[in-house]
This record gives structure tokens, sequence and C-alpha cells, in this order.
């Protein structure tokens, strides 16, 4: 978790995460302007920190520099 690649691979997690939650926001059939953006920016961010909060309990569980829980090889970290 101390390493710079741990947390490059962290960030990208949760700009995927927060790219996702955007598209349910804007999926959610309400249209563009239809949007509560308040609440709406508070879900993505909540889901990011979630997201980011996540990785840091997976460290060390598979490969230290890297927040998931598969090691390297693919197999899951016994």
């Amino acid at each position: 978790m101390w390493t710079r690649t741990f947390w490059i691979a962290a960030g990208e997690r949760a700009m995927k995460t927060a790219a996702q939650a955007m598209l349910v926001v804007l999926g959610g059939g309400v249209g563009l302007l239809g949007v509560d953006w308040g609440p709406a920016l508070l879900g993505v961010l909540a889901l990011t920190v979630s997201s980011v909060l996540t990785s840091m309990v997976s460290a060390g569980v598979g490969d230290s520099n890297s927040p998931s829980l598969v090691d390297e090889g693919g197999r899951h970290a016994a």
C-alpha cells in the first residue's frame, strides 16, 4: 500500500467507479436537466471514496503493490 504503483492502480479503480456511478446517474431516465446534481454528485463521491477504502483494506492480501485481492498469477491469495 505504500508504493506509487499501488496508488496509481487504486486511483484507476476509483476513477472507473466514479465513471460507472455517473453512468447510473445519467441513465436514470430523468434526463440531464432532471438530475438533482447535489445528491447525485454526493453519491458518486461516496462510491469513489468507498473504492479507495476497499483498495486500502485489500492491501497485502494479494500482491503488495496492488489494490487487488488476487495475486499477479491470477490465483486467489491464500
